[in-house]
């Protein structure tokens, strides 16, 4: 199986070294052409306004939104969550629009505020996850079709998930977890399966929970 990552900016090594800790290939996309023959994607941190300017410069977003209404699986992690979502709080315009919600930027502050969690995941498990919150984004309001999949304390939304869709405020892959991309590629191996209905969101109680 081989997932992509993009790599036109900010923190796609990391990805690509925990795809590869879990068995599975990870491709850096900075074209078109290295979307082929990816089974899904990951878009990771970065600086959104940077990364929406490349992706339109190197002409990947309709690619991009292709596979993901082909229903391979994408998966966003801070800046990748803002460039996910239908809505942005300070006004920028979206840029695929796949999870119906509002994210707010920098949400907890600049670099400096920057700050490591565990939070609680129920599809993933009963462990907690370890997050690093690197001027992170936060969720303020979901569409009735997206899942919260995890809250902080106060009950802020930092992980959600949208038929073939996630998207987590923080960075797994920054904290050695690895349960978010093994939940990917099992989503991308359903995709990949005729007999499990191309892009079909497997149950989280019956299909897609990691082991921890």
């Amino acid at each position: 199986m081989r997932i992509g990552v993009l790599a036109v900016q900010g923190a796609f090594a990391e990805h690509v070294t925990t795809l590869a800790s879990i068995g599975v290939e990870g491709v850096e996309v900075r074209l078109p052409s290295d979307l082929v023959g990816v089974s899904g994607l990951v878009l990771p941190g970065g600086e959104s306004t940077t990364m929406r300017l490349l992706i339109d410069r190197w002409g990947l977003r309709a690619p991009i939104l292709d596979l993901a209404r082909a229903g391979a699986p994408l998966f966003g992690t801070c800046a990748g969550m803002i460039l996910l979502a239908t809505s942005i709080a300070d006004g920028d315009e979206p840029v695929f629009g796949l999870l119906d919600m509002r994210v707010r930027r920098n949400a907890f502050g600049r670099q400096l505020d920057s700050f490591e969690s565990d939070v609680t995941v129920p599809i993933l498990g009963d462990a907690p996850v370890h997050g690093v919150f690197i001027r992170a984004p936060i969720v303020e309001e979901v569409g009735p079709d997206v899942d919260v999949l995890s809250r902080l304390d106060d009950g802020r939304i930092v992980a959600v998930r949208q038929r073939n869709v996630l998207a987590t405020a923080f960075h797994p892959e920054l904290a050695g977890e690895t349960r978010f991309h093994r939940l990917l590629a099992t989503m991308a191996a359903e995709h990949q399966d005729p007999g499990e209905g191309a892009g079909r969101r497997p149950h989280p109680t019956r299909r897609g929970r990691p082991d921890a």
